[in-house]
């Protein structure tokens, strides 16, 4: 009952309706400093991108490739991170510009604010939004002066540009790099497989193995061929000729040296010869020349990498694309005075409401 007395209509009006939307007011109208908004879209344009269908009626009007999500992804928390906060401080004094409304407790930025509350301030005030669709990033920056709110926005986008440029060079140097280590392994690869060829025709005093195994076979198949001819001829000899007869006997002391010129190349393709069949020799010397030739087309192929990555690592692959640059606001877009007292006299009107039920069902309970 005591509680009903000192909660009267009037006295709940002033406290839940009155008082706030005056000091409201107050605030409003004396202490809140107007904060401007500067807004840019981008995104980053890959020079290599394969064709395709291009998402997003900005895109193609801007005339770039679509964006790779990943690297539209890094840009966006490389402008939220504490790297390009230390950066823009330096470059334009963040917490000297932040802490100027000395008049409003709200907003601005309290002297001897530690690098986390900074750093958490600066992304309150900076927002970055992604298009998933298109791939666009928007970045509306808040500053307490239209020039200011601008120079960050601007600020922003060179520091971006400078990223995405540093980050596809070192991807590309790190690509030369490793092409050009494969390269080395390649040549010395090559050189090992040549060595060994050039000491295998010193051991076994043959330039070419295989070609010495093929005309030793071209001969031995020729005198093989003219062997069975002689020896037709001999037959047909002996059919009306005797033993002793001169024309024989040089037929067969022919065909002899024949027979045994073909035992000798014979004996030379298929019998030890230092230790090694000619047979073997060309079959080990082949294994050597087609280890050659892969180590040469694997030395090819990395020295076209390695020009390749030399190529690309000295074009820019990506690039920040600026579809709208940073305006310069006319007027404050914060604070919505007009909207926040709105706000704030409705809701204070519902919990006044609520208020006046309670105490009215209590009231009634009590009777």
């Amino acid at each position: 009952m005591k509680l009903l007395k000192i909660l009267t209509p009037r006295r709940l009006q002033l406290a839940l309706l009155a008082a706030p939307l005056a000091l409201a007011a107050l605030y409003y109208g004396v202490f809140a400093a107007d904060r401007y908004v500067s807004e840019s879209v981008l995104t980053v344009r890959q020079s290599n991108h394969a064709g395709g269908g291009v998402p997003g009626a900005a895109l193609l009007l801007a005339g770039i490739t679509p964006p790779s999500r990943e690297d539209v992804l890094y840009l966006k928390h490389y402008i939220h991170s504490t790297e390009l906060l230390r950066r823009l401080d330096e470059r334009l004094q963040l917490r000297q510009h932040y802490e100027q409304p000395r008049l409003d407790p709200i907003y601005r930025l309290w002297g001897g604010a530690s690098q986390e509350d900074f750093g958490q301030y600066y992304r309150d005030r900076v927002e970055v939004l992604l298009d998933d669709v298109s791939g666009l990033l928007t970045v509306r920056v808040q500053g307490f002066d239209a020039p200011f709110a601008q120079e960050l926005n601007r600020a922003i986008l060179e520091e971006s540009e400078a990223f995405v440029n540093k980050l596809s060079q070192r991807m590309a140097q790190e690509q030369l790099q490793f092409a050009q280590a494969e390269l080395g392994n390649a040549a010395e690869k090559l050189q090992a497989a040549k060595s060994k060829m050039m000491v295998f025709q010193a051991t076994h005093k043959v330039l070419d193995a295989s070609a010495q195994a093929q005309a030793s076979g071209a001969l031995t198949s020729e005198l093989q061929a003219q062997l069975s001819k002689h020896e037709a001829e001999l037959k047909n000899l002996l059919t009306y000729l005797n033993e002793d007869a001169y024309q024989v006997q040089a037929l067969r002391n022919q065909v002899k040296s024949m027979r045994s010129q073909l035992d000798v190349e014979l004996s030379r393709a298929t019998a030890p010869k230092d230790g090694r069949r000619l047979n073997a020799l060309a079959a080990e010397f082949q294994d050597l020349r087609l280890q050659a030739g892969f180590a040469e087309d694997v030395y090819k192929l990395a020295l076209t990498a390695v020009e390749s990555g030399r190529i690309e690592a000295t074009r820019k692959l990506k690039s920040l694309a600026v579809i709208e640059p940073p305006t310069r606001p006319e007027t404050a877009e914060y604070p919505r005075r007009l909207y926040n007292l709105i706000t704030l006299m409705v809701l204070s009107a519902l919990l006044y409401g609520i208020v006046r039920l309670i105490l009215a069902t209590i009231a009634e309970h009590q009777d």
